[in-house]
């Protein structure tokens, strides 16, 4: 099994979101779950995130290290949350993407570094 992120990529309007579309959205989620384990694949991890203003960035430059509040650009879609699932190859989890109750799903697997541990 691989290792994939799936990213969440939206607009943030979902912070806003009143008690009822809040409980339907992570309905959503909870039903996107399901999904996955009925696909053969399971999540490993994940989480929602908090508004993209109160990311923290640490840059590096020419030997240089600031930290500037905020994101590092300015974005409409930013990275809502994410999901880590294992799945037997990138098919089956781009199937498992497209029930992803997100507008945009990165899907990307993770590098195997067991070889350098």
């Amino acid at each position: 099994m691989t290792i994939y992120m799936l990213s969440l990529i939206d607009d943030e309007t979902w912070h806003d979101s009143n008690q009822a579309d809040w409980e339907a959205e992570m309905q959503l989620h909870t039903d996107f779950a399901a999904a996955v384990e009925a696909a053969g694949c399971q999540i490993t991890g994940g989480a929602a995130l908090e508004r993209q203003s109160t990311a923290t960035v640490v840059h590096r430059s020419d030997g240089q290290v600031r930290i500037t509040d905020g994101p590092f650009a300015e974005a409409k879609e930013v990275i809502g949350g994410f999901y880590l699932i294992e799945a037997p190859n990138l098919d089956a989890a781009l199937e498992v993407a497209k029930v992803c109750p997100s507008a945009h799903v990165e899907v990307r697997p993770a590098m195997d570094l067991s070889a350098h541990e």
